[in-house]
């Protein structure tokens, strides 16, 4: 795990808070699907004291969004851009973006919560997802980190598995929608259909499955995989947990699936799983399979919650679970887990 450099990061002072203010707000990569998705959280939410500044690339910049009731003019992310003073950011702009901006911004004194996989391997830096290690996010240096949109479902669905039986080893299958990689693509499955050549995928995803997602690494796995391998692990603080993972693309707009398979130190009975996650926080489980009822990713999408389901026992291990797991990718993937994180932040400080 990677050690980040605390000095170059300028880590700000915790603020007091000023209960008549408002919180500034940088929206970093607006006009970018999960940035959009982002403004609708937000909007849904009707968030009061928070006052807005949309960022964007040069390419961008100029352009009005519809926000809040108004139309915000989107800026160019400079240098100097956080020399108004914002509270806190919320990157959405890619890796490049966040190692060059996040750091600029923690030195003029904001708290800056980043979607890129820039930051999340650092061990100075929180990698959090608000039902499973809230915790963590008051342990940042100025810069808390959004997972992986694969391993936040996963996790949220695993986190009261693990208090309760032990988490021995764990097997990820995922089914990945084409809106994971961005509107190139959404683009390519749509092309797809007009027998057009893919511009974002090795190999067409329409009517196919690619089990590529991310660059092949040299032991075989893709980066996707190990992502999610190592993520879960920082997550739920079990660094040695034993865990393979197989990621694959289809031809779905929106919405990841997840087949995983858990191995227990402790033995568990079904019923007792579908209530302990029916109880859980951020989690909806559909398990009447007898009436067809089970997760779908038309269901989950434009959902925060975490679907689970098939929920059943792996008869070819001791104390072995299977379980189904969708969720919104672009929502609870990135946009809404951010603003979780921001709504921690700001809840703590009015605590």
């Amino acid at each position: 795990m990677k050690r980040s450099n605390l000095s170059d990061l300028c880590i700000p002072l915790r603020k007091e808070l000023n209960m008549n203010k408002k919180y500034r707000i940088a929206i970093v990569g607006a006009s970018g699907l999960v940035g959009r998705t982002m403004l609708q959280v937000l909007e849904e939410k009707e968030v009061e004291n928070f006052e807005y500044t949309l960022f964007c690339s040069a390419k961008s910049a100029g352009n009005k969004i519809k926000f809040l009731g108004k139309d915000y003019v989107l800026q160019e992310l400079k240098d100097n851009s956080f020399d108004a003073g914002f509270d806190y950011a919320i990157f959405s702009a890619g890796g490049d973006t966040a190692k060059h901006f996040a750091p600029i911004a923690v030195a003029k004194g904001c708290i800056v919560i980043d979607n890129s996989s820039a930051f999340r391997m650092y061990e100075n830096i929180p990698l959090v997802v608000p039902e499973v290690n809230p915790e963590d996010i008051f342990l940042n240096n100025g810069i808390i980190a959004n997972p992986n949109c694969s391993t936040i479902q996963a996790v949220v669905a695993l986190k009261p598995l693990d208090d309760k039986y032990n988490i021995k080893r764990i097997v990820y299958s995922t089914y990945q929608a084409v809106s994971g990689s961005g509107r190139q693509g959404l683009l390519d499955l749509e092309n797809g259909a007009k027998s057009i050549a893919p511009q974002k995928f090795a190999h067409p995803i329409y009517n196919n499955c690619l089990p590529h997602i991310d660059v092949f690494l040299e032991d075989g796995y893709t980066k996707e995989e190990i992502k999610m391998i190592n993520e879960t692990r920082k997550i739920l603080h079990k660094p040695n947990l034993k865990i393979t993972a197989t990621a694959v693309r289809v031809p779905v707009q929106n919405s990841h699936s997840e087949s995983i398979n858990i191995e227990f130190e402790k033995p568990f009975e079904i019923e007792e799983v579908k209530a302990l996650l029916s109880k859980s926080p951020g989690i909806t489980v559909l398990d009447e399979p007898q009436k067809n009822i089970y997760p779908l990713a038309t269901i989950a999408t434009g959902q925060d919650n975490v679907l689970v389901g098939r929920i059943r026992r792996d008869f070819s291990i001791q104390n072995g679970l299977n379980i189904w797991v969708v969720a919104d990718n672009i929502r609870k993937g990135a946009a809404s887990n951010a603003v979780q994180i921001l709504e921690k932040l700001i809840n703590e400080k009015k605590g």
